[in-house]
């Protein structure tokens, strides 16, 4: 059954596994690959979050385009700020990344700016909150840049 092996070091069918070196170094560059790859991953989740939201407030100033040409000015009868159609984004799930509302002393008869405020995981983004004013201009609170914040 057991034949003695050809370099005379006893019995036994030779062995065909991994060495605990071999594994280690394939444990080591899975690692490498994840500490590298993850926070990459991390920064598209984030970039994703951020577009649901400029979404959102292209939406909503749709909504106030429309408002604007049904009464004449973005207020409404009562000289209030219309009530927008949803307050967070994304707009469905679960999981809401950023707070959707007007920007203080907004809407006038003529202007509003509306603004995304992050909330749960994007609360430490680093573009901050980003607005929208009826003029198109877009902006956002932190000095990050505007090609990192709302990419075209």
């Amino acid at each position: 059954m057991f034949a003695k092996n050809n370099h005379g070091t006893g019995w036994g069918a030779k062995s065909a596994g991994f060495t605990l070196i071999e594994v280690m170094i394939v444990v080591a560059i899975i690692g490498i690959i994840a500490a590298i790859g993850y926070p990459s991953y991390q920064e598209h989740v984030r970039k994703a979050r951020r577009a649901d939201a400029q979404t959102a407030l292209m939406e909503l100033a749709q909504f106030m385009e429309r408002h604007y040409t049904a009464n004449g000015r973005y207020l409404t009868s009562a000289n209030a700020a219309p009530t927008l159609p949803f307050t967070e984004a994304p707009k469905d799930g679960a999981s809401k990344s950023y707070d959707l509302a007007f920007a203080a002393s907004s809407p006038t008869a003529n202007s509003y700016t509306l603004q995304a405020t992050p909330k749960n995981s994007m609360a430490g983004d680093k573009c901050g909150t980003l607005t929208l004013t009826n003029t198109g201009a877009k902006g956002q609170a932190t000095g990050a840049t505007m090609a990192d914040c709302w990419r075209r």
